[in-house]
């Protein structure tokens, strides 16, 4: 029974990671990659992924969505809670005044801290009031593109 559930989370697992990278995010699995990624000139959105059902059906769908605006991050990464462990936990050194929330997305520029959408305002919500608050931040943050 273990073995079986072992395999199914690795399916959700691979599953999540591939609606991400697909929507154009590029992953970060290190504290390294992280620490490079956050760094870069411009403004970088990251979304914090989980294995949740809030994830699944709300924060990865919106995040692929609110990416097609006339401005939008120079930059698309993520970081998978509970899997990354090292590269989350760097990330969320970044998210300074912010709690641990996954899924989550935070829009930095330059390496510091704008905004965060938190899972608060994601679960629960319909994806397109998540996609509406990502706009209004690239709105406020980003170049048109």
């Amino acid at each position: 029974m273990n073995m079986d559930f072992n395999l199914f989370m690795n399916d959700i697992v691979r599953q999540a990671r591939q609606e991400i990278t697909a929507a154009g995010y590029s992953e970060l699995k290190t504290p390294e990659e992280v620490e490079a990624a956050f760094n870069e000139k411009g403004t970088t959105l990251v979304m914090v992924n989980s294995v949740c059902g809030c994830a699944g059906g709300i924060a990865r769908p919106a995040a692929a969505h609110s990416i097609h605006f006339d401005k939008r991050p120079d930059h698309l990464v993520t970081v998978f809670a509970g899997q990354d462990k090292e590269a989350t936990e760097k990330a969320r050194s970044f998210f300074t005044g912010y709690p641990p929330s996954s899924p989550s997305f935070a829009l930095l520029k330059d390496g510091k801290l704008l905004t965060m959408v938190e899972r608060h305002e994601i679960e629960g919500h319909e994806p397109m009031s998540v996609v509406n608050k990502l706009q209004s931040y690239f709105e406020q943050y980003c170049e048109e593109l």
